[in-house]
């Protein structure tokens, strides 16, 4: 048995609504949309969106899941993230041991998106 790739997640939210507003804003496309249940796609990656109903569990969401999204330049993604009214949690940050400059935005569920640009290790071989 050989995996091949992971192709998805599913996140349980409040508001399927709030929830599509958020992901296209972020440059998601909407593959589908209901009441109770959202697609959203970026390339061959696609993450669905369900309501949690009445058995709604108080607290924060994705306490220890990140969903890492590489982009093209992490500074001008952050600035037109505030552009459009999105709060992450922190400004661009360079972690040159890892080779990655990145931010972290919660969605409106709390769950962590890592926004990165991978680099050169710092100490890599030449």
């Amino acid at each position: 048995m050989d995996l091949k790739s992971v192709s998805g997640l599913t996140f349980f939210v409040r508001d399927v609504a709030k929830s599509a507003k958020f992901y296209e804003a972020l440059g998601f496309k909407i593959e589908k949309q209901e009441k109770a249940y959202l697609l959203v796609r970026l390339n061959w990656f696609t993450m669905d969106f369900v309501d949690e109903g009445t058995e709604a569990e108080d607290g924060p969401k994705g306490a220890g899941l990140c969903v890492n999204i590489s982009v093209g330049d992490v500074d001008e993604f952050y600035k037109k993230a505030l552009a459009k009214g999105l709060k992450p949690a922190g400004e661009p940050r360079d972690y040159p041991e890892w080779g990655v400059r990145n931010f972290v935005i919660n969605d409106p569920d709390g769950y962590n998106l890592v926004i990165f640009k991978r680099g050169k290790p710092r100490n890599a071989a030449e």
